[in-house]
C-alpha cells in the first residue's frame, strides 16, 4: 500500500527461495535457543530433537519449495484486498484497540489516513467527527475505502508524495504500511510535512518472529508467476532516528505480542478459533499454514513476540526544536 505502481521493484528486491521445510526447523531452531535460555526444561528439549528428525525423516512431504519474484504493492493488493478486513487477521486484531485508543482521545480536525487501505482507520475517524483525506497506492484498496467511508476524500498517492499542503493536517495515521517503505525517514518526512505544529502522527508497523525481520507471504501475480512483496523491518531505533530530527516528539509506544499460546493443542489458533488452512506442496503458502506441524515448537517460538509497534508522536510548535 505505500509504494507507488510506478515504483518498480526496489533495486535490493530479489528471487527468493522458500521451503516450508526451512520455517518449521527455524521454529524448532528458535524454540531450542529459548529452552537453552531457560524457558523450558530437559524433556521440552528431548522433545524438539526427536520432532526435528521426524521433520527430516518426512522432508518429501514438503516438496520442492517455492521461487518467488518481487511484486509491486499494487500487484500484491489487488489479490488481498478482498479478504483483507475478513476476521483472521491477525496483526489488525491487535493494532487496532490500540490506535483508536489514541485517536480517541485527540480532538476533531482535519486527518489525513496515509495508506488508507480499505478505509477501517478512515471510518473510525469519520465517526469521531473528523474530516478525513485518504490515500493509497492500491486503487482495489481506494475502491473498498470509498465504498465504506462515502463522506471521505481518497486520492491514489503513495506515502513519499501525498497530495496536501504544508501544515495542513491536524493528524496523521499510517497503519501498517512503513514496512513496505524501505526509506523511513523520507516517509516519515513527508508525512510531518503536512502535519501542522503541534499536530499528531499516529503510527503502526508489524514486527517480525526473527527480530525485525519479516516473513514475505507468497501470492500469484496477474501472470500466473509466484511472486512476493518485498517488506522492510525497521528497528525501533530508526523510527526514532527519522522521526526526533523533524520534531516529532514521542507521547506514547507500545508493542503488543501475539497471542500466547499461539496454538492449541490440535494446530488451531486461539484468538479466534479459526483452523489454520491446509499446507499444499507447490501451491503459494503462508508459514502460518506450517504451524500444526509443530505446534509446541510454535506455541514457544512465538510467546511473547510483539505482534505490532504502535507509535504516538505529536509535533512541536517550532519544528526545529
Amino acid at each position: 500500500m505505500a509504494d507507488s505502481a510506478s515504483e518498480l521493484r526496489t533495486t535490493d528486491a530479489r528471487t527468493i527461495y522458500q521451503h516450508p521445510l526451512a520455517y518449521l526447523l527455524g521454529l524448532e531452531g528458535v524454540a531450542l535457543l529459548r529452552a537453552f535460555a531457560g524457558a523450558h526444561d530437559r524433556q521440552f528439549t528431548l522433545d524438539r530433537f526427536r520432532e526435528i528428525r521426524e521433520l527430516l525423516d518426512s522432508a518429501d512431504e514438503f516438496g520442492d519449495g517455492i521461487e518467488l519474484v518481487p511484486i509491486t504493492t499494487d500487484e500484491a493488493y489487488a489479490e488481498w484486498a478482498p479478504s483483507y478486513d475478513e476476521p483472521g487477521n491477525q496483526m489488525i486484531e491487535i493494532e487496532e484497540p490500540f490506535v483508536r485508543e489514541i485517536l480517541d482521545g485527540l480532538p476533531p480536525g482535519v486527518a489525513l489516513d496515509a495508506a488508507c487501505g480499505t478505509g477501517r482507520h478512515s471510518a473510525h475517524l469519520v465517526s469521531r467527527g473528523h474530516r478525513v483525506i485518504g490515500v493509497d497506492s492500491s486503487p482495489a484498496m481506494l475502491a473498498l475505502a470509498r465504498e465504506r467511508v462515502p463522506s471521505g476524500e481518497f486520492h491514489k498517492a503513495d506515502l513519499h508524495h501525498v497530495p496536501l499542503e504544508d501544515d495542513s493536517a491536524d493528524l496523521v495515521v499510517c497503519g501498517l504500511a512503513v514496512m513496505h517503505v524501505p526509506d523511513l525517514t523520507r516517509a516519515l518526512a513527508e508525512l510531518t510535512r503536512v502535519l501542522r505544529p503541534n499536530g499528531h502522527l499516529v503510527l503502526s508497523d508489524s514486527r517480525g518472529l526473527a527480530g525485525d525481520h519479516r516473513l514475505p507471504v507468497a501470492t500469484d501475480r496477474p501472470d500466473g508467476e509466484l511472486g512476493y512483496m518485498p517488506i522492510y523491518g525497521h528497528r525501533t531505533s530508526d523510527y526514532l532516528q527519522a522521526a526526533l530530527p523533524l520534531g516529532l516528539q514521542v507521547r506514547r509506544c507500545e508493542e503488543p505480542t501475539v497471542p500466547s499460546p499461539l496454538l492449541d493443542e490440535d494446530g488451531t489458533t486461539i484468538h479466534d478459533g479459526v483452523r489454520l488452512p491446509d499446507f499444499v506442496p507447490g501451491e503459494p503458502f503462508s508459514h502460518w499454514e506450517l504451524h500444526a506441524r509443530a505446534v509446541e515448537a510454535t506455541n514457544a517460538a512465538w510467546r511473547d513476540k510483539p505482534s505490532v509497534i504502535i507509535w504516538h508522536f505529536q509535533l512541536s510548535a517550532d519544528r526545529s526544536s
